[in-house]
C-alpha cells in the first residue's frame, strides 16, 4: 500500500478510540471510552465483553471501517444503543489510558494498534484477542505499580 494512503488511513478520526480504564479487578476492566469521530459522546463499560461489542456496534453504525464480512449471530440484531454523555474533559483512566485504531475489519476482527499512553507505547495487533491480550498485560503491569 502507498506510504501516503497508508497514513491517511490510519490518522482517520473514525477508527480511533480512546478507552479510559478506571479499575481493573479480577480480571474485568470498567471505565469508559470515546469515539474520535463522536467527539462529544462517551460510554461507559462494566467489562471486556460490552467494551469489544460496543466499540463494534459503533464501528457498524459508521460502517467504517468496512466490515469484510458479515457478523453472524444468533438472535434477531439489535438497533445500537445511543451514547451516553459522558464528560468530554475527563479523558484519562485512572489507571490506564489506551488509544485503539481500528484500521481493517477483515477476517471477522479488527486489525491496528493500541498505543498505552501511560507508558507511551504502541503495538500493532492483529485481531481483537491479541488486542485485548496488549492490554491485559499493560492493565497487569498497571495495578501492580499501584
Amino acid at each position: 500500500m502507498h506510504f501516503l494512503v497508508y497514513e491517511r488511513i490510519r490518522n482517520d478520526a473514525g477508527r480511533t478510540t480512546m478507552i479510559c480504564v478506571d479499575s481493573y479487578e479480577n480480571g474485568v476492566p470498567k471505565g469508559r471510552f470515546y469515539n474520535y469521530g463522536r467527539p462529544d459522546e462517551g460510554q461507559k463499560f462494566s467489562s471486556l465483553m460490552q467494551l469489544i461489542v460496543s466499540m463494534e456496534q459503533i464501528l457498524d453504525s459508521a460502517n467504517y471501517p468496512q466490515s469484510f464480512t458479515a457478523v453472524r449471530t444468533f438472535a434477531v440484531p439489535s438497533e445500537p444503543k445511543t451514547a451516553e454523555l459522558v464528560d468530554a474533559q475527563n479523558r484519562k483512566g485512572a489507571l490506564a489510558t489506551f488509544v485503539v485504531k481500528v484500521l481493517f475489519r477483515q477476517h471477522t476482527s479488527w486489525q491496528g494498534s493500541v498505543s498505552w499512553q501511560e507508558a507511551k507505547s504502541e503495538m500493532p495487533f492483529r485481531s481483537v484477542l491479541e488486542l485485548i491480550l496488549l492490554m491485559e498485560s499493560a492493565l497487569s503491569s498497571a495495578e501492580k505499580s499501584e
